[in-house]
């Protein structure tokens, strides 16, 4: 009977000691159930370019790690892509594709403004200076462009540059017949024997040139300040995100810093330039010497504030209307604003496009 009853005390103690144990245990249990908190997300941007002279500089940014330099320093991530289409880079970003995208004044315009999609010129980084050009086969002047077939990337600054041509000779586009055709078409259209008039830009500009009996009757340096080339980024997102801004205007002056260096740095900055746009150190060089680069920020700052910005915008705007492409229900070329430091072109209650030195401002005082 002892042994009955000393086995049972024995069995009833284990049994309230493991339930003890496993009612102790439960908080350990219940605290390491509670998961972690997560880490919080980087913003993620996305910028595109196509190839020209003056947005080579992005291609070099991205491959020498700059503009991660600068997007980790804000703590975001950028990513940096090339598109072979320049009018299809345009569209994309429009699309929303793309947070921003290099592209010429005009251009910015008619397709992001004109679309309906608010945008800020962040970077203005140069203007052509003789980089686009009008070419003639087997002619030498421009009035000879009459009654011929002139390709083009249509509606675009080539057209543009054409129509000013045009006016200056006294001509208008009725006196030729203007063909679309794409930027990565050009070449190879201008060495068929039928082509025998183009309007392009430099790097495709300079390879026609090379070709035989090709002469340049007309260019962007009689043009002045008029072409102007971009980093355009949609103003929401901007606005939204000031470190998307900081970080791509920090990586541009770093970039230009390093490619303007009279250095082995800067040979081989503009070395890889020259190659990724299909040419070399000479030919970039060359490119580069009609293009008016604004290699610091305050030259920048000081062009993007001048009268003279609202003035061509004028132009471009008019241009623009006469050619159907300042979007849909346009009743004049002032029917999109535009926002410029010495004031705006157009309607006030229709701002599409800002010219905005605020970032490139930041730079110039080393502020970034």
């Amino acid at each position: 009977m002892y042994k009955k009853l000393l086995t049972g005390v024995i069995l009833l103690s284990s049994l309230l000691l493991a339930a003890c144990s496993e009612k102790a245990a439960e908080p350990t249990a219940s605290a390491s159930a509670t998961p972690a908190p997560a880490a919080a997300e980087v913003p993620k941007f996305k910028v595109c370019w196509s190839i020209y002279v003056g947005w080579m500089p992005w291609d070099f940014g991205a491959q020498s790690g700059i503009v991660k330099k600068w997007a980790d320093k804000y703590n975001i991530e950028i990513e940096v892509t090339q598109i072979n289409d320049y009018i299809e880079s345009i569209n994309q970003y429009t699309a929303g594709e793309y947070d921003g995208c290099t592209m010429t004044n005009m251009d910015g315009l008619t397709i992001p403004a004109a679309g309906g999609v608010d945008s800020t010129a962040l970077i203005v980084g140069d203007f052509s200076n003789g980089n686009d050009g009008v070419v003639l086969k087997g002619k030498s002047a421009l009035a000879d462009i009459k009654g011929q077939t002139v390709n083009l990337v249509e509606l675009s600054v080539s057209h543009y540059l054409l129509a000013r041509g045009l006016e200056s000779v006294g001509l208008s586009e009725k006196d030729v017949k203007v063909v679309n055709i794409s930027d990565a078409d050009m070449v190879a259209a201008y060495s068929t024997p039928d082509v025998t008039s183009v309007v392009t830009w430099n790097p495709l500009l300079s390879e026609i040139l090379a070709m035989p009996d090709s002469s340049k009757v007309f260019d962007s340096s009689n043009i002045p300040g008029e072409i102007i080339d971009l980093m355009i980024v949609n103003t929401k997102t901007l606005a939204e995100n000031p470190d998307f801004g900081k970080a791509l205007v920090g990586a541009w002056y770093e970039i230009m810093s390093v490619m303007s260096a009279q250095d082995e740095a800067g040979a081989a900055a503009r070395t890889s330039m020259g190659l990724a746009s299909g040419t070399d150190l000479a030919g970039y060089d060359a490119q580069l010497a009609s293009t008016e680069m604004f290699i610091t920020p305050q030259a920048a700052v000081d062009f993007t504030n001048s009268e003279k910005l609202k003035t061509t915008m004028q132009y471009v705007a008019e241009f623009s209307f006469e050619h159907g492409i300042l979007g849909e229900g346009a009743k004049d070329a002032s029917f999109i604003g535009i926002e410029t430091p010495s004031g705006i072109y157009g309607d006030a209650n229709n701002v599409k496009l800002r010219f905005n030195p605020a970032y490139m401002q930041m730079a110039a005082e080393g502020k970034l």
